[in-house]
């Protein structure tokens, strides 16, 4: 399993992608496959742990990814009981061909050009990509992929009642998440906000430009990057969580998280979110910043909503252990077509 070198695995804070990823490897471990994690020396997800780096490296830097690939790809050239790789970071692509072991590749970014040049170079009876959602894998234009959602150990999000009366949003502060659309919802809800989460580097004039004033309105409350406990008591507490994403979402993992807390998510249907919400079950999809403003001024006012439903329902597709199964059936199906085409 590569991972990128840039967040521990599982993250402190920040970090989708490797959120997902301690869910799979632990998850495979679980199951008893030997699973070798190829991330930062700072990780502590389940299986052996081999790192090039001490620590997570944080920013993404693609020099870092690509020393990160190629010490991979010797180590798992030099220990010939490797059944397969697991890629998560594109720069492992470029070293598929010249491994023995066919590669999964999971596509957690949106379309680019020249990684998709890149996957169409490679024999499909060596690689496999999956997409996070079919709305993303429409968009990709390259490779066959297979569809598996994320999921996430449903035990680590407790239900929570939402008595906290507020509405949340959580993730990156930039343009494509919608913080401003969030902040401006609330507002005229008369809601509320409680917000976790930063901006990047990238995102430094966004911030000044668009989000500093609003941070300062009445009823909102920053708290920056927050770990796992205190994020699941966060949305726990919850009338609603927030997602007006402004641009195709590959997946939004923090909908799930949202959801498995029993805190309904109201979204833009934009990207994957129409695959991931179930209007009235797990949330609701509007369509402006006003009516997610006059939903979330219903779920504060009392209007009703089944939080335990909204759990199990969540838990029914998006528990960590139907992502680990897809996956593993994958892995199967995957080597045995390569070891066929190898025969042939």
């Amino acid at each position: 399993m590569i991972a990128p070198p840039f967040v521990a695995v599982p993250p402190l804070r920040y970090g989708g992608t490797e959120l997902v990823l301690a869910a799979l490897v632990d998850g495979l471990a679980a199951l008893g496959h030997a699973v070798t994690l190829y991330a930062s020396g700072d990780s502590t997800a389940g299986g052996t742990l081999r790192a090039r780096y001490p620590a997570a490296r944080w920013p993404p830097n693609a020099t870092r990814e690509l020393i990160q690939a190629a010490t991979s790809a010797w180590d798992i050239l030099e220990r010939r009981e490797v059944d397969l790789v697991h890629a998560h970071c594109p720069a492992a692509l470029a070293f598929a061909p010249m491994l023995h072991v066919p590669m999964v590749y999971t596509v957690h970014h949106q379309r680019d050009d020249a990684i998709c040049e890149l996957i169409d170079s490679i024999k499909h009876t060596r690689l496999a990509t999956v997409a996070i959602s079919y709305r993303q894998r429409a968009l990709l234009g390259c490779g066959a992929a297979t569809v598996i959602h994320h999921g996430l150990p449903v035990d680590r999000y407790p239900l929570g009642a939402g008595e906290g009366g507020y509405a949340v949003f959580l993730g990156r502060f930039s343009p494509e998440k919608g913080v401003a659309e969030a902040l401006d919802a609330a507002a005229r809800a008369s809601v509320p906000l409680r917000l976790a989460g930063r901006p990047h580097a990238e995102d430094a004039s966004y911030f000044r430009d668009h989000l500093a004033v609003r941070l300062e309105r009445g009823g909102v409350r920053w708290f920056g990057e927050v770990g796992p406990e205190a994020k699941a008591r966060l949305l726990g507490g919850g009338v609603a969580t927030l997602f007006p994403a402004t641009w195709e979402e590959p997946f939004g993992l923090v909908m799930i998280e949202s959801m498995l807390c029993g805190t309904p998510v109201i979204a833009f249907p934009r990207g994957s979110v129409a695959e991931v919400v179930e209007e009235g079950v797990t949330g609701f999809l509007v369509d402006s910043v006003e009516a997610m403003g006059e939903r979330v001024r219903a779920l504060a006012a009392g209007a009703p909503f089944d939080r335990a439903r909204c759990r199990a329902v969540a838990a029914s597709r998006f528990g960590a252990e139907h992502m680990v199964a897809a996956y593993a059936a994958l892995y199967a199906a995957t080597a045995a077509r390569t070891a066929l085409a190898v025969a042939r």
